[in-house]
C-alpha cells in the first residue's frame, strides 16, 4: 500500500489544492499482476479503513499513522514493513551529513538487498527465498539489529541519525517479517514504480481552470 499526493482543482476555490492517490498492488511474487488506485480528498485514516475493512493477509507499508491505527484496531491483516524507507533514511542522512555512520548502516542494508538480488537470479520460488534468508538475511539482520542498538546508545536524542536509527528499531519485527515469509517482498518498491507517473505527472501538470456546466454551450 502506497499514497501519494495529486493537485485537485475543485469549484469555488480557484486553485489546485492536496488530494491523494492511496494505491494497492499485488506483490511482485504474485501470479495476477494488479494494482488498485483509490482517489480521496484527504489522507484521513478512514480512507484505508474503509477500503480494506475485512481483509486479511499481510499488507507491505511505511510507518505512516493511519495504518498504524488499522493494524490496532485489527484491521488491514498483519503490517509487513518496507525496508527502503527503513534504508532511505540513512541514504538522506549520508547525503546531507557524510555520516559514517549512516554509510555503514547502508552497508549492512547492501547486503540484505544483494540476498534478494540473488533470489531473483536464481529465480526462486517462496519456499526458495524463504530457505535463503533464513540462512543468510537472518543471521545479517540480526547483526544490523545489534549494531543499531549500540550505536543508538552513543548518538544524541532529537538528532536525525537519532530518528534514523529509531524508525528501524521500532518497527524491526515489521521490517523484517519478509525473512519467515517467501512470498513477502523486502519493500514496497514493486508498487512505488507503479505510482512514479504520477510523481512525474504532478510537476508537469496543469489543470484547466474549472468551469460550471452552466457555462458550457448548449447543442
Amino acid at each position: 500500500m502506497q499514497m501519494t499526493l495529486v493537485p485537485m482543482l475543485k469549484q469555488g476555490l480557484g486553485h489546485t489544492h492536496k488530494a491523494y492517490l492511496w494505491s494497492y498492488s499485488s506483490s511482485e511474487y504474485d501470479e495476477v499482476a494488479a494494482v488498485i488506485y483509490d482517489f480521496a480528498e484527504g489522507r484521513s485514516r478512514h480512507y484505508t479503513r474503509e477500503f480494506l475493512t475485512g481483509c486479511a493477509g499481510k499488507l507491505v507499508c511505511d510507518d505512516f499513522s493511519g495504518y498504524k491505527a488499522l493494524f490496532k484496531a485489527g484491521r488491514g491483516g498483519t503490517e509487513v514493513g518496507c525496508l527502503a524507507h527503513a534504508r532511505r533514511k540513512f541514504d538522506e542522512l549520508q547525503k546531507n551529513e557524510r555520516s559514517e555512520l549512516a554509510a555503514e548502516a547502508l552497508r549492512h542494508f547492501a547486503a540484505l538487498y544483494n540476498i534478494e538480488r540473488e533470489a531473483r537470479e536464481r529465480k526462486l520460488d517462496a519456499d526458495g527465498r524463504c530457505r535463503l534468508r533464513q540462512q543468510r538475511s537472518k543471521p545479517l539482520a540480526e547483526s544490523l539489529r545489534q549494531w543499531l542498538v549500540r550505536q543508538r546508545r552513543e548518538v544524541e536524542h532529537g538528532t536525525a541519525t537519532a530518528k534514523a536509527i529509531d524508525y528501524s528499531i521500532g518497527r524491526w519485527a515489521a521490517l523484517t517479517r519478509h525473512i519467515d515469509d517467501g512470498d513477502l517482498p523486502i519493500d514496497n518498491n514493486h508498487l512505488e514504480k507503479r505510482i512514479r507517473p504520477v510523481a512525474l505527472g504532478r510537476s508537469n501538470w496543469m489543470p484547466a481552470r474549472y468551469e460550471p456546466d452552466s457555462a458550457l454551450p448548449m447543442s
